[in-house]
């Protein structure tokens, strides 16, 4: 039987990899290394040269489209090859799925044993924080002491972990206690409903093997072979269900790399693939470090980050492509600066003759979004978030905005019901029935049907307190914010309201992220001017309209833009983490900077810095043509201007593959930035925009009017060229140039 074609376009590691013995294998595949089709020629192998039936395999992946590409790849390379034409059909008798997928295959199978319902509903994330909505209000616990989601994501880490409340000891700690009393109650209530979330199923999966031997054995007789992709990012109880199944006998193929493993955060644990080799007997290990992706300067970039991390496994990259062009490094002198950068660069990329859709532009913070969808959209350059929503349409922000407009109109109804009850305050769907049905009765707004059934004392004494409260915050934030700026305005009413507290105990990255982008949303009002997208007709009919009006009008129509669908010719935006598994030609790295990148709440913990230094790898091995690294001497960040030197992970990139972009300007570089260890560019590919006016940007400026400050941003050119200036006593300020009189210090 010729099986040459299962190994003819492997390198020498691939087919290593391929052809080994029915054997635990650890296959440390590096970042474009061509895992995927390992994995799907070593089931051929296993089918084809071992004999294995396609019965007795089972390949877990991490997502649905893995799997269904794995199963296409598998059906495509057997097809026309196998001897026997009834095992492509049999093919499909393999479990090839995600864990939670093949968990509840499991508990289909068995659910008279495990006490479930036939037809046992399965709760999603939503309906999950419902249920324990629930039970708080059951316990009666204060929502904005005890919040829903802290709740919720306190069940789901426990039981990743394996945990069930029975096994918990709280101590005496409050925290741990309430939680504790929550998940109690929450797991009482699944039991006796029949409900399962996704912690759950691959929770009683693992209890159904451990409390059933004979079902344990049914399995590992049937599946003598396991393939697992992306091991590094497997948790606590997956590792332990995986264990379990394969026992003594099993033959486990785990592919992954521990230099990629970037979500510790959501519990996966680097810890399971660092040592499989100790808990998965007579393993050998093969490591895939020829790179079929990126020139030769980006990973011997990328192996300089990454070889700083400790108790790594050890794999280094390589490539046959040649070197390529250095990365380049450019330093703005803020974050306008640095998006500024980044859109005339991809405007020149493209005029050589590349597509928007070969660039990516990566941010280590989803707010970092907000600055450079701004730029974009001044050029109009069609942009797409990946994986996520462009700035005004976060559930945070538009939560935030509900409320600022809710102060400019009471009668707003739509603002109204979004926030009524967020953050949570004791008011119900069905007073919010209530209150939308008299409206309707009535012919009035909601905000007009609240206080006549407040006054009027149709709502119960409880209901009318809670929404009594919810008129005088409006009324209160209304008067405070009178005499306000936009920023204050914006920043009393996402503390006032709870709204700032509220999203930041969502537990994790989410939290984190969602407090950041409304810090973000404070910024954008500080920076904001009607001038800068609006035509002359606008300036017109808004000129007496308050500067909240205009942003608000901005902001909905900013948001009313929409997103380039899919198949569009768009550029890219994404969090470093959502890149994972992506590649692009040019790839914009932005925002490298100490405190945010790695993240202030990182760069204190050894283990989270290892972790952001891998985020780092990730980046820099997306890149297959160009790299381009960026980061702010100033940038404004949570309310105030932050000088963050350059991220330590720059300074870790070996100096002869890293260039700095030069422009014509006079920009100070930040203390700590060492220039010797940089090749010079050739040539400045950018000009200055404020170079032929006699000023730079940087430059120290004093004004009649407002005093001193410096110049921060030009825009436009000869005579409508403006110019924005940070001035010390009166904040940002665009100025029309030929009028400014602006004086140098």
């Amino acid at each position: 039987m010729d099986v040459s074609y299962l190994l003819d376009d492997l390198n020498d590691a691939q087919r290593e990899a391929v052809s080994a013995p029915a054997c635990n294998q650890l296959i440390l595949a590096g970042a474009g290394s061509g895992k995927t089709r390992v994995l799907v020629h070593r089931i051929a192998w296993l089918i084809q040269v071992e004999h294995v039936s396609p019965h007795s395999i089972m390949s877990v992946t991490f997502t649905n489209k893995a799997a269904r590409e794995m199963r296409g790849r598998l059906e495509d390379l057997l097809d026309g090859n196998l001897l026997d034409s009834n095992l492509v059909g049999n093919s499909r008798s393999m479990w090839v799925g995600t864990f939670h997928g093949i968990a509840h295959r499991l508990l289909k199978a068995h659910w008279k044993i495990l006490n479930l319902p036939q037809n046992f509903q399965i709760l999603d994330s939503d309906d999950q924080l419902r249920l324990v909505k629930r039970v708080c209000q059951t316990l009666k616990l204060d929502e904005t002491k005890w919040p829903p989601r802290q709740a919720q994501s306190y069940i789901n880490s426990q039981k990743d972990e394996g945990q069930r409340p029975q096994y918990i000891q709280a101590g005496g700690d409050p925290y741990a206690v309430t939680m504790l009393q929550i998940y109690t109650a929450y797991e009482e209530i699944c039991r006796s409903g029949g409900l399962v979330d996704f912690g759950e199923l691959l929770l009683r999966a693992h209890e159904l093997l451990l409390n059933n031997p004979d079902i344990l054995q049914h399995y590992q007789r049937r599946f003598p072979f396991i393939l697992v992709d992306e091991f590094q990012d497997t948790n606590t109880i997956q590792y332990a269900w995986l264990r379990v199944l394969a026992g003594n006998t099993g033959c486990v193929t785990a592919v992954g790399d521990d230099d990629q493993s970037i979500y510790g955060w959501r519990g996966a644990k680097i810890e399971n693939i660092q040592r499989f080799t100790d808990d998965f007997k007579q393993s050998q290990t093969v490591r895939l470090e020829q790179n079929y992706r990126s020139t030769g300067l980006i990973l011997k970039a990328a192996n300089g980050v990454i070889q700083n991390n400790f108790g790594r496994l050890g794999k280094e990259l390589r490539t046959d492509a040649g070197d390529g062009e250095p990365l380049s490094l450019y330093a703005a002198f803020n974050e306008h600066d640095e998006a500024r950068f980044i859109v005339e660069s991809i405007q020149q990329w493209v005029k050589e003759g590349n597509r928007y859709d070969s660039i990516a532009i990566l941010y280590r913070s989803n707010a970092q979004s907000r600055v450079l969808e701004e730029a974009l959209l001044r050029e109009n350059i069609a942009y797409r978030i990946y994986g996520g929503q462009r700035f005004y349409d976060r559930l945070e922000i538009k939560n935030a905005l509900s409320y600022l407009r809710l102060l400019v109109n009471n009668n707003d109804d739509t603002a109204f019901e979004r926030v009524i009850n967020t953050p949570t305050r004791g008011i119900g769907g069905k007073t919010v029935e209530q209150i939308r049905l008299f409206a309707r009765q009535e012919g009035c707004s909601l905000w007009d049907s609240a206080q006549r059934m407040v006054d009027e004392k149709i709502l119960t004494p409880r209901a009318s307190g809670a929404v009594n409260v919810f008129l005088q915050l409006i009324r209160q934030l209304q008067v405070q914010t009178l005499e306000s700026s936009l920023d204050e305005q914006a920043d009393k009413v996402i503390k006032q309201s709870g709204l700032y507290e509220f999203h930041k105990n969502e537990k994790g990255e989410k939290g984190q992220a969602r407090a950041e982008n409304l810090e973000e949303l404070v910024n954008a009002c500080r920076a904001f001017n009607p001038n800068d997208l609006a035509t002359q007709t606008d300036q017109e009919q808004q000129e007496d309209a308050p500067l909240l009006v205009q942003f608000l009008d901005s902001a909905s129509l900013d948001a009313g833009e929409g997103q380039a669908d899919e198949f569009d010719d768009a550029v890219q935006l994404m969090t470093l983490h959502s890149a994972k598994g992506l590649e692009f030609s040019r790839v914009f790295m932005a925002g490298v900077e100490e405190n945010l990148f790695p993240h202030r709440m990182s760069a204190d913990d050894p283990e989270r810095l290892e972790e952001e230094r891998r985020l780092c790898y990730v980046g820099i091995t997306r890149a297959m043509v160009k790299l381009t690294i960026s980061y702010a001497e100033t940038r404004r960040m949570h309310g105030t201007e932050n000088f963050n030197r350059v991220s330590r992970f720059v300074k870790e990139i070996p100096s002869d593959c890293i260039s700095e972009v030069r422009l014509k300007t006079q920009i100070q570089r930040p203390l700590g930035y060492n220039k010797q260890s940089y090749k010079k560019p050739s040539n400045a590919s950018l000009q200055e925009k404020g170079e032929d006016s006699g000023y730079y940007l940087g430059q120290k400026v004093t004004h009649a009017m407002f005093g001193d400050g410096a110049i921060t941003h030009f825009e436009g050119q000869e005579n409508n060229m403006r110019v924005q200036v940070n001035f010390v006593n009166e904040g940002s300020k665009w100025l029309v140039l030929q009028y400014a009189n602006l004086q140098a210090l």
